[in-house]
Parts: structure tokens; C-alpha cells; sequence
């Protein structure tokens, strides 16, 4: 039998799962026992399917072999990303395969290869050819402690071949290179948000708004049950977290989108394209309402519930943008970026967090105004699509497409943990957020929304299942958003009486006002105030206001004018009446046709006109 009798019986069981069961698969797709993947994840070397049937009928190729598939032959590694494809599928040139490497220079902790690319340190002369064209195995006699300590931020030891870093007794080594100082707490992970380490011990306890279970140490918010807010292909839908019910809150939508709410108000914030709209969750299923248009599509959306702002990001632009709730002004943030994909504001500590998923990935924080940008995680790192932030815990988290896993860090940039990692439910998400104590996130290619454990990722529960498209995903409860007093501009700075929002500057402003300012005592007066253009609308109920008070005082006047002249000039009552009837219409056709404006004189505790309402 020649080599394609031996490719034909290898592929022929493939062929048989592709399309055995009640899972029908498109062409370019493997059918596993319960769901479909693309054929380039077959007999790549990780489990996709979650049951193994991708990888079970594989050319078992050794450790410096990569397969070409089922049907063709162990690659050597050094072929790999050499710019000539030599698997017949060109499966050893694929992005997947090769991430591209858009700056020839490597971190500290990495080895530049002659082609460019980077790889970790650690990985040269470790008798394993990593860089494509072999250069990680050369010269492997020289002792690399001597080039920038190896990368290492303590201790580098050489070795015979190669070496290692080290770190003292009260650090970790983390990303092979980097030491850190040991969290007992975050080691540990005993505790569900407070927690106090002595002599071995922990204590824990909860923050304001949350009460312990005796039973299990877990902290459960107070008040109403917290309630899961999705997009999908059919609309935006409502439910409980432990209920089977839910509400559709809008269905006249184009398809899922990102999502951010502001829980006091009830409002929902959902972003299409180009376009971000405002929804009440309450009443029956409601038309949106369109906030602002942007050019380019809304890739992410989160929201300031203190400071009444909206952060974006659109990846064909490669900005992170800010604009006021009402949208009457937008403004660019952050420029430069590459895919951003994702977007998370802390209002509390007065921090912004962002991801880009394009040449070079990575999460960065800076302050809510642009300013003192931070790399928080630029290595071990491929397609970050979503964050979602640990408030209690002050964690960020984020779901890696590339990686397929669920990682977190503290808001430092330290403590890396991988929480959750391939399960089956891990291909395509969008979606994520964190609660109490679970990590949620919405999942395209096996159509549902999963929880798991948001420590350790176990207690893996499929939630929802049979979803269309599943998009943007939200949990609101009042305690997830803290009214309290917050960072204004510049950190450790707390405003004693108000922060005042300019975003009419070159760059936005934060600045705290002085009690002179303040127009009087009344606690109806905002915290935080907005420059608006002249031009801005105000609340339609305000300008009817305006316009009967406006009409009131038309009639009032003419009624004195028509007493006047039937006073002294009684032979002319009758054109003098046509003239008042025709006056006190005007006003009516001025508020139909006309434009009103919201000073910050009227604005309410939300930045709105005083009789505005976000939900209507």
C-alpha cells in the first residue's frame, strides 16, 4: 500500500466523525461529539473539542516535530514560520502558529532571534531549537549571565548548558525571568475579598455591601439579586442570575454588541457599529435610544457611574475615546493603538484599563484623563478580547482568545494567576465579568454563557446553552458601583466638594472645585460638573417648561396690550384682539421648531437637567 492508502485509512476515521451524530459541521469545519471547530485545530496538539476526537487519529510527531495534520507528516521545527509554507494546508505559516513580531527588539527577559522574532530567554540552549532558523541553539558555550544577567531581575546561574534565575526566600520567579514579592493572600486565594495574613493565619472578611456565609467564607451582596445582562442575534435579554426566567429588553436591535449600565439609574449603555445607544431596564421591551454616532465601529464600552462618562475603544482607528453620558461631545483619549478590543473604567481609584489585540498585545491602565500610562502585561499575551475588573480585590482579568485561558492580575501589573484554561468553553468569548465569587463569560462557538469559579476556575457551570450569537454580557448590582468619594484627575486626589469634568480642552480635564463655586448649599447640586457646547440639547420636559412659561408671558402681555387699547382706543378692539390671538400662538411653533439648552446650573446629582431621567 502506497503513501496515500496509508493517508486514506489515517483520514478515513476523521471523515466518519465529521459527520457522524446530530452535529452537522460546514465544510471547513471538524465535527466533535458535541460541537464544531475549524479544521486547522485538528491535530495541532491541544485538546479543542474537549473530548479528545480532534487529536485521537494524529501523527504522533516528537518533541522538535510539528504535524501538518492527519494527512501529511511530522514537520522539523526549525521549518516552522520560515516564510515558506511545507504543510499542504500552510498550517506551519498560519497566524495562530506564527504571531507576528512587529519590533525587532526584545524585552529584557527575551531572546531576539536572527529572523526577529522573540522568545523567552530561558528557551536558548535548552538543546531545543525555538526560534525558527535555529539561531536560539548557537554558541551555546558563551556563559549568558554575562549579556544583561541573562534577562534575570535578581539571581542568574549558569549552567553547563544554558542557565536559570533565581530569587531569594521571600520572592517568586515568574515568566522565567521576573521576581516578585510573595501576596500570601493572593497565593493562597482562602479568601473571597478582605484579607489580613499573620503568622501563618488569614482572616477574612468583606467589604461594605457584602455579608458573610458562615458556611462556606463567601461574600454575598445585600439588597436585590443581581441580574445577567446579554446581547444576542435577537436582542438584548434580562434574568436573574439563579432564575430560569428572563426579559427581553429590547428585540429591535441589529445583533449583539458590547454592553455597560449604570445600576442606580436602571440604564442600559449598548454599543452597534458605529453607534451607542441608551435603554431603560425597566417597563416593557423599549425602542434604544441613539446616544452619539462615532466613526469606525465600537469595539468595547464601559462606563463611568461617578463621573457620568463614556469610555470606547474602536479598533479600525486604534483609540480609546471619551464623551459625557449625553454624547453632545466626544473626544479621542488614547491614539495609537493597535486593535484595541477592550475597555474597563475604575471611577473609585480613578483608573481606565484597555487591551489591544493586534501585532503587539498587551493590557496598559492610565488615569481616567489619558494621562501616566502603565503596561501592566505585555508577555505570555496573544489576543486579549475582554477585561472585566474584581472590584472588591482590585483584580483584572481578562479572557486571551489566543491562549484560550481566563487570567488576572493585580491593578499593579503583579500576581499573574491563569484562573481558567481550556475547557471546552474557551474558543470565542466576548463577554466577561466578575461577581461575588465567579467569573462569568459568554462563549460563540458552543452558544452559551459559563461560570467558574473566579479563583481557581473550578465549578465550571454552563448557565445558559442554545444562545444565538451570544455577544456582550454584564451583571448589575448596585454594590458592583460604589457611590462614594472618588479619585479626581490625579491620584490621591479626592475632591471635599466637587470634581468638575472639562472635556472642551485639548486633553480632558479632572479638577476639584473650591466651596466660592458652588451656586448654593442644596445637596441637589452635582458632584460632578460638564463643559458643554452652547449648541447642546437640553431634556425635552425642561423646554416644555421653557416654552410654557415663554407662552404664558406672550399672553399676559397681550392681554394688558388688548385692555389697554379697548381702554383708550375702543373703536379698534376688534383688530387689536386678531393681533393678540395671532402673538400668543407663537411661542408654540417656536418650541416645535426651536433649540433649548442645559446649563450646569440646572444639572442634577447625574449630570443631567433637573427633570432629565437617563431611563426615558
Amino acid at each position: 500500500m502506497g503513501h496515500a492508502g496509508h493517508a486514506l485509512i489515517l483520514i478515513a476515521p476523521l471523515l466518519w466523525l465529521h459527520v457522524r451524530g446530530d452535529v452537522y459541521c460546514k465544510k471547513d469545519e471538524f465535527s466533535c461529539r458535541s460541537r464544531c471547530i475549524p479544521m486547522h485545530f485538528i491535530c495541532n496538539g491541544e485538546d479543542d473539542c474537549g473530548d479528545g476526537s480532534d487529536e485521537a487519529f494524529c501523527l504522533n510527531c516528537t518533541a522538535d516535530f510539528f504535524s501538518c495534520g492527519p494527512s501529511d507528516t511530522c514537520l522539523p521545527r526549525n521549518k516552522l514560520c520560515d516564510g515558506s509554507a511545507d504543510c499542504k494546508d500552510g498550517r506551519d505559516e498560519t497566524p495562530e502558529v506564527c504571531p507576528p513580531q512587529t519590533s525587532a527588539s526584545c524585552a529584557p527577559s527575551e531572546f531576539e532571534c536572527r529572523n526577529g522574532h522573540c522568545i523567552r530567554q530561558t528557551w536558548r540552549c535548552d538543546s531545543s531549537s525555538d526560534c525558527a532558523d535555529g539561531s536560539d541553539e548557537d554558541n551555546c558555550d558563551q556563559d549568558e549571565c554575562q549579556i544583561n544577567n541573562g534577562g534575570c531581575s535578581h539571581s542568574c546561574v549558569d549552567q553547563p548548558m544554558g542557565f536559570f534565575c533565581e530569587c531569594p526566600d521571600n520572592m517568586r520567579l515568574i515568566d522565567d525571568t521576573q521576581c516578585e514579592e510573595i501576596d500570601a493572600c493572593l497565593e493562597s486565594d482562602l479568601c473571597d475579598q478582605l484579607c489580613v495574613h499573620i503568622n501563618g493565619s488569614f482572616t477574612c472578611d468583606c467589604h461594605k455591601g457584602y455579608r458573610m456565609n458562615p458556611g462556606t467564607g463567601e461574600c454575598k451582596a445585600k439588597g436585590p439579586e443581581a441580574q445577567l445582562i446579554f446581547t444576542t442575534s435577537k436582542g438584548i435579554e434580562l434574568r436573574r442570575i439563579n432564575d430560569t426566567e428572563y426579559k427581553v429588553v429590547a428585540s429591535q436591535v441589529p445583533g449583539p454588541g458590547p454592553l455597560a449600565v449604570i445600576a442606580a439609574y436602571r440604564t442600559l449603555y449598548w454599543a452597534q457599529r458605529g453607534s451607542i445607544y441608551r435603554i431603560s431596564m425597566d417597563g416593557p421591551p423599549q425602542k434604544p435610544v441613539m446616544v452619539l454616532k462615532v466613526e469606525g465601529s465600537v469595539s468595547s464600552l464601559a462606563v463611568d457611574w461617578i463621573h457620568l462618562l463614556l469610555y470606547w475603544t474602536n479598533a479600525e482607528k486604534g483609540l480609546v475615546s471619551i464623551a459625557p453620558l449625553d454624547g453632545s461631545i466626544q473626544h479621542q483619549l488614547i491614539s495609537g493603538l493597535h486593535k484595541p478590543s477592550a475597555v474597563v473604567v475604575d471611577p473609585v481609584h480613578g483608573l481606565l484599563f484597555w487591551a489591544q489585540c493586534g501585532s503587539s498585545p498587551k493590557i496598559e491602565r492610565a488615569l481616567l484623563d489619558g494621562r501616566d500610562r502603565m503596561a501592566l502585561v505585555t508577555s505570555l499575551i496573544r489576543h486579549p478580547v475582554a477585561l472585566s475588573l474584581d472590584m472588591p480585590r482590585q483584580l483584572l482579568y481578562w479572557f486571551d482568545e489566543g491562549m484560550r485561558s481566563i487570567s488576572r492580575v493585580n491593578l499593579e501589573g503583579r500576581h499573574r494567576k491563569i484562573v481558567v484554561e481550556s475547557n471546552g468553553y474557551l474558543d470565542h468569548s466576548f463577554g466577561l465579568t466578575v461577581f461575588e465569587g465567579f467569573v462569568y463569560w459568554s462563549e460563540e462557538v458552543t452558544r452559551s454563557i459559563c461560570r467558574a469559579n473566579k479563583q481557581n476556575g473550578k465549578n465550571l457551570q454552563i448557565l445558559l446553552s442554545n444562545i444565538n450569537s451570544p455577544g456582550g454580557l454584564v451583571i448589575t448590582h448596585p454594590v458592583l458601583q460604589p457611590n462614594r468619594s472618588s479619585v479626581c484627575g490625579r491620584l490621591g486626589t479626592v475632591c471635599h466638594h466637587k470634581c468638575i469634568v472639562d472635556l472642551l480642552s485639548e486633553s480632558p480635564e479632572f479638577s476639584c472645585s473650591s466651596p466660592k463655586t458652588r451656586l448654593n448649599k442644596s445637596q441637589e447640586i452635582p458632584d460632578v460638573s460638564h463643559r458643554v457646547p452652547p449648541s447642546t440639547l437640553s431634556d425635552p420636559t425642561l423646554a416644555g417648561v421653557l416654552a410654557l412659561i415663554m407662552f404664558l408671558g406672550v399672553l399676559l402681555l397681550g392681554t394688558a396690550l388688548w385692555w389697554w387699547k379697548q381702554e383708550f382706543r375702543p373703536s379698534r378692539s376688534q383688530i387689536l384682539q386678531s393681533i393678540s390671538l395671532k402673538e400668543s400662538q407663537d411661542p408654540l411653533i417656536i418650541h416645535h421648531h426651536g433649540t433649548h439648552m442645559c446649563a450646569n446650573t440646572c444639572m442634577d446629582g447625574q449630570g443631567n437637567c433637573a427633570s432629565a431621567g437617563l431611563g426615558q
